[in-house]
């Protein structure tokens, strides 16, 4: 009898004993959902692990204050947990979320530049979204931009830093510059800048500086990958024939250039006199026109092998690809329907601003 009482007691206790476990690595480890994932929580100064935890839970970020404690007196690591502004993913579990208060964290600025943004765009986002004491204007960020010497050992010619400031997504603390934005960028497109290319460079006769810069016209005329070594057959092939390039998004570049950019190419856009305006030169521009992703120099690298020499936008796709020609004949009837295509669109803004 006494025996069997010992054997009832001893399984009930590794029963409770085992649920507990269970409860325990459930709690710590199981993901949760919660509604704060976009926001900086702030740990101050000071908090015992007890406030760390109650707070996470009153946020709903974790479950279990009892569960979270244990873990932290188990493993040793209560005193690890550091103060500064989170953010906590959702969904996340108890122990990601205090393996993350272990390493301390400083509230970021973020910022966005956009494939095929110009060093005029880029100044302009980078002035809105780092100010500084004393102001800095969009003017004294373009004269940081024209400090090639971050870039003297892949493209020692070039006049500011078109080209070579990488578009991406990043993040600096509060405190952050608007020159070290742009080290920053120039820093990760030297990161992506492969050996090979400049290899490949040699081989076609021509610089990296000039392979940035046709990357730069392929970045903007087509956000279509598959279709941007087309686009750099067309280029390669006006430039054999000693053809003008004759891309619009050039005629853009120096309107901003030129600070008269509005939002319209204008005949007088056309004709400006700048050997920046492939309407109007024949060659290779003498810098890039806009940043530029490692598609765009691969395409430029590896052009695909075609007669094409003109294109136009494909208005039926609407997805931003083109419609390619080898002859000028092809080109001006395909060209005829974009214009159709074109003047109905501004037809139907004219009618959308005239109602409101």
């Amino acid at each position: 009898m006494f025996l069997r009482l010992a054997l009832i007691i001893f399984v009930a206790a590794a029963a409770a004993a085992a649920a507990s476990g269970y409860w325990l690595y459930s709690s710590i480890y199981s993901e949760r959902t919660h509604s704060r994932a976009d926001d900086f929580n702030t740990i101050e100064k000071g908090s015992s692990p007890a406030e760390i935890v109650s707070k996470l839970a009153a946020e709903n970020i974790i479950g279990s204050e009892t569960a979270a404690m244990l873990y932290l007196r188990a493993t040793g690591r209560a005193g690890k947990l550091q103060a500064g502004e989170f953010k906590f993913k959702s969904p996340i579990s108890t122990a990601e979320a205090l393996n993350q208060l272990e390493s301390g964290s400083v509230r970021a600025r973020r910022i966005t530049i956009p494939e095929g943004f110009t060093r005029f765009d880029i100044a302009k986002r980078v002035h809105e979204n780092f100010p500084q004491e004393p102001p800095v204007t969009e003017d004294e960020i373009l004269l940081m931009m024209s400090d090639t010497s971050l870039i003297k050992d892949i493209a020692p010619n070039a006049r500011n830093l078109e080209g070579f400031m990488y578009p991406n997504t990043y993040e600096f603390p509060l405190d952050a510059t608007p020159q070290d934005v742009i080290n920053r960028m120039v820093e990760q497109f030297k990161k992506i800048w492969r050996p090979e290319w400049q290899q490949r460079a040699a081989a076609m006769g021509r610089t990296p500086l000039e392979i940035v810069t046709l990357a730069s016209p392929i970045e903007t005329e087509s956000p279509v990958d598959d279709e941007r070594p087309i686009v750099s057959s067309v280029i390669h092939n006006r430039l054999r024939r000693n053809m003008a390039l004759g891309i619009d998004q050039t005629v853009v570049y120096v309107a901003k250039m030129q600070n008269r950019w509005d939002g319209t190419i204008h005949k007088s856009d056309i004709e400006a006199d700048s050997p920046y305006n492939t309407r109007k030169y024949a060659g290779i521009p003498p810098g890039p026109i806009s940043s530029v992703t490692e598609g765009a120099i691969e395409a430029a690298l590896n052009p695909a092998q075609t007669d094409y020499l003109f294109y136009v936008l494909n208005v039926e796709a609407n997805d931003g690809s083109h419609h390619f020609y080898a002859s000028a004949a092809e080109f001006e009837r395909g060209k005829a329907v974009y214009q159709r295509w074109l003047e109905e669109q501004r037809r139907l803004k004219r009618e959308a601003e005239a109602s409101q």
